[in-house]
């Protein structure tokens, strides 16, 4: 029996664990009786996450599973020795995760969000592409993962050359979702970014409904954001990722070592369009973009 550590920020995104789990599953490990994993979630609390994975570090498990970026950092701050696999990790070159994404040098390896500056560039592309007449773009960011900070930068240089401002807004929880709107509204925001990020996901469904409440057509980094009434998502497939890490957990679990393997980028990217939301938003979506789609939500 192999035991294994998951250091996560909520445990209420069961689609992901699920996720990970069946990719285990895929490899020959089942939970209860080859492997047995102790899970430790800080339920949207970050600060919390530097207790939690020095706490694992004491169980003394083979391996540490880290969702999102900011447990994948702090699992690599609680150990140097102990294997980490990272889900779904944003930009872990530059945020120091791996020192490179083709020889991660340490003890840290597994799956990123995207491929660099291309993945949230081309939300913006989309939404630019739909609203031709945008100027001024609110972005949705988490001030508590470090990622977004990346994001951001990287979307303000491309901003330029779309002839386009942002406004960014920050958000740690449901909790400020509201005042974030509010500040959009008072900004005149024509529409809405919202950067992926485990926060957001797992509230999707409130983000949508005060976006709409707000008429802001919005686009988000996960399809996550259009399935729960956001007009448009553009990013890989979080649950194929988190399922693809367990391939990780499988080779480090049979001897290989994470600094030998190197990170997986996602290779698939898909477009969602919500066709019931623009409806509602009485937006049109130009055919151009309705034809790119990989799934249209009526």
């Amino acid at each position: 029996m192999h035991r294994i550590g998951y250091l996560g920020s909520s445990g209420k995104a069961a689609g992901f664990h699920e996720a990970f789990r069946q990719g285990l599953r895929d490899n020959g490990w089942v939970e209860g009786q080859n492997i047995a994993i102790d899970y430790r979630f800080a339920e949207n609390k970050p600060d919390r996450l530097p207790a939690l994975a020095a706490e694992l570090v004491r169980l003394k498990v083979e391996l540490i599973v880290a969702q999102p970026t900011p447990a994948a950092l702090a699992a690599k701050k609680a150990t140097s020795t102990i294997p980490i696999v990272m889900i779904n990790a944003g930009d872990p070159e530059r945020l120091g995760l791996v020192e490179s994404l083709a020889n991660p040098g340490g003890n840290v390896t597994g799956t990123s969000y995207g491929v660099g500056l291309t993945t949230i560039v081309k939300a913006l592309e989309f939404l630019k592409e739909a609203m031709p007449a945008v100027r001024l773009v609110g972005v949705l960011s988490n001030p508590n993962n470090p990622t977004q900070s990346l994001a951001v930068e990287d979307l303000t240089k491309a901003a330029k050359s779309l002839d386009v401002r942002l406004e960014q807004v920050q958000a740690r929880g449901p909790e400020e979702f509201e005042r974030a709107f509010a500040e959009m509204s008072a900004s005149r925001v024509e529409a809405l970014l919202v950067i992926a990020e485990g926060v957001f996901i797992l509230h999707a469904a409130e983000i949508a409904r005060l976006a709409l409440k707000h008429r802001l057509p919005s686009v988000h980094g996960a399809r996550e954001g259009a399935e729960a009434g956001g007009l448009m998502s553009y990013g890989p497939s979080l649950r194929q990722s988190s399922r693809r890490a367990a391939t990780f957990v499988d080779k480090i679990l049979k001897g290989a070592k994470p600094s030998n393997l190197p990170v997986e980028q996602p290779t698939r990217f898909e477009f969602v369009v919500n066709r019931k939301t623009a409806k509602a938003l009485s937006f049109t979506i130009p055919p151009s973009l309705l034809l790119r789609a990989d799934s249209v939500i009526d």
